[in-house]
């Protein structure tokens, strides 16, 4: 069951989204949205992390801008949703990030350990966290920031899994090569790369998605989650 909470900023109140284990307590998940918002599909993962045992929170990073989640099959949403995330400022929404990261640590339900989850525009800012927090661990899917965000790479120093596609019309081969280079080398780093998948692969919702690589992905980041950041 999702339920609607918030988040206390120096601003105001995020929302956000909760989701609870059967056991109703475990260690937390932070999961960034994609570029659309908290979409359907950002939901659904949500509930499926949550499955899996952990505590999971999904901040509504657009909150500023006051604007709701789009639908990805909508005509334009791609380019609204490009909008969107142009129109954000990219320091305040890592401080919104990190406070729904101390809040989390912080809830009842938590066991005290916290890791972050992203998707495209949340795959980078869950990067960024990682380098100015102490997530337990990072999950990045895509990152589309991540390619401007090299120079923080030796300060991510969680266990952390990447996923990117070889086929990704935004992030290129000789891009994700780049970011394997910076990010590699550290023990407890995974890099994983898909064929013929293109960006937003993951995102069943989306005309982008590969299911083959997405069902490999997911497979992957809950082995690397119940390893990592393990039930107790």
């Amino acid at each position: 069951m999702t339920e609607r909470v918030t988040v206390p900023t120096d601003d105001g109140d995020m929302p956000a989204y909760l989701w609870l284990p059967e056991s109703g307590t475990g260690p937390g998940l932070v999961l960034m949205q994609e570029i659309f918002g908290v979409s359907r599909y950002i939901a659904r993962r949500g509930a499926d992390l949550a499955d899996a045992g952990y505590v999971v929170l999904a901040p509504e990073l657009y909150w500023r801008l006051d604007a709701a989640a789009l639908d990805e099959t909508a005509p334009g949403a791609i380019e609204e949703a490009m909008g969107r995330a142009q129109r954000l400022d990219w320091d305040t929404t890592v401080s919104d990030a990190l406070a729904a990261v101390e809040n989390l640590r912080h809830r009842d339900e938590v066991d005290g350990r916290v890791g972050v989850i992203g998707f495209c525009f949340g795959g980078g800012l869950a990067f960024n966290v990682a380098a100015v927090d102490a997530p337990d661990v990072l999950v990045s899917y895509y990152g589309s920031a991540i390619p401007g965000l090299l120079d923080l790479a030796p300060q991510v120093t969680a266990p952390s899994l990447h996923h990117f596609g070889l086929a990704d019309d935004y992030i290129d081969v000789d891009t994700v090569a780049r970011i394997r280079d910076a990010v590699a080398g550290r023990d407890g780093v995974e890099f994983e790369t898909y064929e013929g998948a293109n960006h937003a692969f993951d995102n069943s919702d989306f005309g982008l998605h590969h299911p083959e690589a997405s069902a490999l992905a997911w497979r992957r980041t809950v082995a690397f989650l119940q390893e990592r950041l393990p039930i107790a």
